[in-house]
């Protein structure tokens, strides 16, 4: 199949209707039918402001970023970005084309060759 892998950035304090907003776009996702998503947690990172944020046990918590992913077809990556804009989300994502699929090896195994 061919559509996107979606990233998108945000603070970890960054919230919407009560929820951090990296587990408000995973609900939100689930909800809409997209296959899968996930949150992953920055280490360390700069943005726009060139102001380093490290991971570190004395630092004010929220100021890290969480990334979530998704990989969508292009009618799932509209749907998502108009939903997007109904809520009004200042956002920075990045949309990277891709291919995707679902190895079977014993199906393909059975076929005698490769997927």
């Amino acid at each position: 199949m061919e559509g996107s892998f979606l990233r998108f950035y945000v603070t970890q304090s960054h919230k919407l209707h009560g929820l951090p907003l990296w587990e408000w776009l995973l609900h939100t996702a689930n909800k809409m039918g997209i296959r899968g998503g996930s949150a992953f947690h920055a280490m360390a990172g700069f943005g726009r402001k060139h102001v380093m944020h490290e991971d570190r046990f004395f630092e004010l918590g929220g100021s890290l970023i969480v990334e979530v992913e998704f990989i969508v077809t292009a009618e799932e990556r509209q749907k998502l970005f108009d939903r997007l804009a109904q809520e009004d989300i200042h956002l920075f994502y990045a949309d990277i084309p891709a291919t995707f699929g679902v190895l079977t090896p014993a199906k393909d195994k059975a076929k005698g060759g490769q997927p």
